[in-house]
């Protein structure tokens, strides 16, 4: 049983994550400029929210669950102005002129922008707790073990997910020189900024 939860929730997790959306147009454009590293910083950043998510949902932590679900206007209000700040930066942001900052400040930026990002949508843990309920897991104290190997996979399937779009991508950026690299970074900038933009548009109407 253990092993067929942790199999489902490798399945969830990977396909949770594989649609397109800015984390990934995100994770695409770091890798580009930034080496598999960025990218995978990136992506985990963005698996590692989702599982304190996936936690809430499982676990049946109730009261904030609903308190974060009753605000969700304010964090898709903050979520579209983030979105619009990273597109601003990189229409204006030049591949290669930010080389020498340290790697591992670098990798912590990555990993907490995507972070804080995928926290701005907390109707994951509707989704993770119509899950759990699915396949019927509980809240009682034994539920508990299954609830925990499935979030292992859960958040096992959506890293494995930023593992093959990184390294796909990185497969791509021995062939980008510095010209393709900033207009990439110009696309990904007006795309996610129009997610941004929806996100606004969404709490207005």
């Amino acid at each position: 049983m253990d092993l067929l939860l942790l199999i489902q929730g490798l399945a969830i997790g990977f396909s949770v994550a594989a649609p397109v959306g800015p984390i990934g147009v995100l994770c695409v454009m770091r890798t580009l400029t930034g080496g598999r590293a960025s990218g995978l910083a990136t992506g985990l950043g963005a698996a590692t929210a989702d599982a304190i998510y996936g936690c809430m949902g499982g676990f049946g932590i109730t009261f904030l669950a609903q308190t974060l679900i009753d605000q969700q206007m304010w964090f898709r209000l903050i979520g579209g102005m983030f979105l619009l700040w990273l597109g601003a930066r990189n229409l204006a942001s030049r591949p290669g002129k930010t080389a020498g900052r340290s790697e591992r400040k670098g990798l912590l930026s990555d990993f907490g922008s995507t972070f804080a990002l995928t926290l701005t949508n907390p109707m994951t843990i509707i989704s993770f707790g119509a899950v759990f309920a699915a396949l019927g897991i509980g809240t009682t104290r034994a539920a508990y073990l299954d609830a925990s190997m499935l979030l292992i996979g859960i958040f096992s399937g959506s890293a494995l997910w930023w593992v093959v779009l990184t390294f796909g991508v990185s497969l791509f950026r021995t062939r980008m020189d510095s010209d393709r690299l900033h207009w990439i970074s110009r696309v990904s900038g007006m795309i996610i900024a129009g997610f941004g933009a929806a996100a606004l548009l969404s709490v207005a109407v």
